[in-house]
């Protein structure tokens, strides 16, 4: 897919699973990825409540982010918003009908990533998704 090197994030649930909804994560996953080598596990990330991508992109200040710094996201549903602000800096998020953590990695490496569950609005909550 890319002759340059890739830090891939994956959005986890408590259980170490891909997390349904990126927006909500505050669990990732983070895999190195060397153009010919396989992805291996270079970090996760923990965030705040308050550092969820849902609430830092609405927040006064939303720059910065931890998730900015890679290049690939994947989570099983994701909101128009935070797709648009991640793909603002770069970061391009997509969903997928995987549980596995690395097994999504994988799959997205050979073009063959399941597609995700559709974003559900309703449930989600927070500014920019109730309908008045």
């Amino acid at each position: 897919m890319s002759e340059n090197r890739r830090l891939i994030a994956v959005a986890i649930d408590r259980e170490g699973r891909v997390a349904g909804h990126a927006g909500r994560a505050h669990r990732w996953r983070v895999f190195d990825v060397w153009p010919g080598e396989a992805a291996e596990e270079a970090y996760s990330l923990e965030l705040a409540e308050h550092a969820c991508l849902h609430e830092w992109h609405v927040c006064a200040w939303p720059e910065r982010h931890p998730l900015h710094a890679v290049d690939v996201a994947i989570a099983g549903s994701a909101g128009d918003g935070v797709i648009r602000r991640l793909g603002e800096r770069g970061v391009s998020l997509l969903t997928t009908g995987e549980s596995d953590p690395a097994r999504a990695v994988k799959a997205y490496l050979a073009d063959d990533l399941p597609p995700g569950a559709p974003h559900d609005e309703h449930s989600c909550g927070g500014e920019g998704h109730q309908v008045a």
